[in-house]
């Protein structure tokens, strides 16, 4: 297959002049022209399986008729009013769903946004208002977004936070648990106790705890590479938080509605947020984003502190409303536990064929799959990883990386169990074509740092 088509280039390269380099992360020319469940077909006609899930943003996979109809009613109806100063029915029954579908038995609230970096924004203002303290502790390798309180708390890509600064005051990022790169002999209980250590040095030399507004957490990291710690690290730091009058929060942008197999990753630990911030899947992709926390907390903010103009837009709304049914109809989050465990033993008979494939880390149909010089040295193989995910592309699937080296696999959650058949035949014929040096990267891309 060649790299370039020539109406596919020729867009591509017109989107490259329009708009500012900072809005595009190239990974190939790929011009998507429509897409249905979890198939992706181009502007020539070539068809491609997504793996990306339009960066887990397409949970119930794409134009899902159930959602599409919905926005279509609703369009026919109402499409927009700003629901800050007039609200309309199906913003409202948006608003008292998701209310209830948050972990815990105590009432609720919303607040809406547009995308998943100003609902991240809204967790530092409802901390901050709630507990009446400045600081926010997050961790190193997250990924929280791309506006300003989102990128301060935010700490997984220097080149985010080049030229932009200064950031959001008084955050404090710690280390994220690892358990495939450690110490030798350690147990999984003694790298908790050591990132438990991490975790609690800035309380003990310079940082009060009683400042401290809330830990703004992602249970199951993503663009570090899927990277899910230990449970017992996650209940010592909710402890010391409740201990400490500090607000747990988490980040389920990524992770949730289903991704990691629960409808949300934090409820693999069994722990009860005080607030959650929600994007990306939650109207299939429609800018829409939303805060979920206590009643209380989620009422310490006064008129007009966290408010947008198209947050809660009915359009968006009723999308959000349909994609929560297909969530519950079709089972997804039960689906992609199931789909997720045979992935998971695909990858893994690949790892025993293969010395560059370090870890296999699955969790439901949200996967990682670390690529290395080899298994002993763990040393990330950047470049082998540029190579597997431009033959896959050139071979139909849409693959892309995390971390550098690591691949990044999150299907739309309606993927078929054909479809997913068909993914690792390519895949095994991809990691063989790497292992014979059979890849050749054009020379556009040889030179990228991707």
């Amino acid at each position: 297959m060649a790299w370039e088509n020539d109406l596919g280039d020729q867009l591509f390269h017109q989107n490259m002049d329009n708009v500012a380099p900072t809005g595009i992360i190239q990974y190939y020319n790929l011009v998507v022209k429509e897409a249905r469940g979890a198939e992706v077909t181009d502007v020539e006609g070539k068809q491609y399986i997504d793996l990306l899930g339009s960066a887990s943003a397409m949970n119930v996979g794409h134009n899902h008729p159930h959602v599409v109809e919905a926005m279509q009613r609703q369009i026919n109806e109402l499409v927009s009013y700003d629901a800050g100063y007039f609200t309309n029915p199906t913003s409202i029954a948006l608003a008292e769903r998701l209310a209830n579908l948050a972990p815990g038995d105590g009432k609720h609230k919303v607040a809406f946004g547009t995308s998943g970096s100003d609902a991240n924004d809204g967790i530092i203002k409802f901390a901050r208002a709630a507990t009446g303290r400045s600081y926010v502790v997050s961790f190193e390798g997250s990924y929280h977004g791309s506006t300003f309180g989102a990128l301060s708390v935010g700490a997984c890509d220097v080149d985010m936070v080049r030229k932009v600064g200064p950031l959001v005051p008084n955050i404090v990022h710690v280390p994220f648990p690892d358990l495939y790169r450690h110490y030798p002999n350690e147990t999984e209980h003694d790298i908790a106790m050591r990132y438990l250590a991490a975790f609690m040095r800035p309380f003990n030399t310079y940082l009060p705890a009683e400042e401290v507004a809330c830990v703004l957490i992602e249970p199951i990291q993503g663009d570090s590479g899927i990277i899910k710690p230990p449970a017992e690290y996650m209940h010592a730091i909710y402890d010391f938080c409740q201990e400490n009058g500090i607000l747990f929060a988490v980040d389920e942008i990524n992770q949730g509605l289903g991704r990691a197999g629960k409808m949300w990753s934090i409820e693999h630990f069994g722990i009860e947020p005080d607030l959650i911030s929600t994007g990306k899947s939650i109207a299939a992709g429609m800018p829409l984003s939303a805060v979920i926390g206590k009643d209380d907390i989620m009422n310490s903010l006064g008129t007009s502190a966290h408010v947008f103009t198209a947050g809660g837009n009915p359009v968006c709304a009723a999308a959000s409303s349909a994609v929560l049914d297909v969530i519950r109809d079709e089972k997804l989050a039960e689906k992609s536990t199931i789909d997720g465990e045979y992935a998971k033993a695909q990858f893994l008979k690949l790892q025993a064929r293969f010395d560059f494939i370090g870890d296999v880390r699955m969790f439901g149909l949200n996967g990682g799959i670390e690529i290395v010089k080899d298994k002993e040295s763990k040393i990330p193989d950047n470049d082998a990883a540029a190579h597997i995910i431009f033959r896959a592309f050139q071979k139909g699937l849409i693959l892309v990386k995390l971390a550098g080296n690591v691949l990044r696999f999150q299907p739309p959650l309606v993927i078929t169990r054909d479809q997913l058949d068909q993914v690792f035949t390519i895949l095994e014929e991809v990691f063989e074509d790497f292992k014979q040096n059979k890849i050749e990267l054009p020379d556009e891309l040889k030179n990228m740092v991707w």
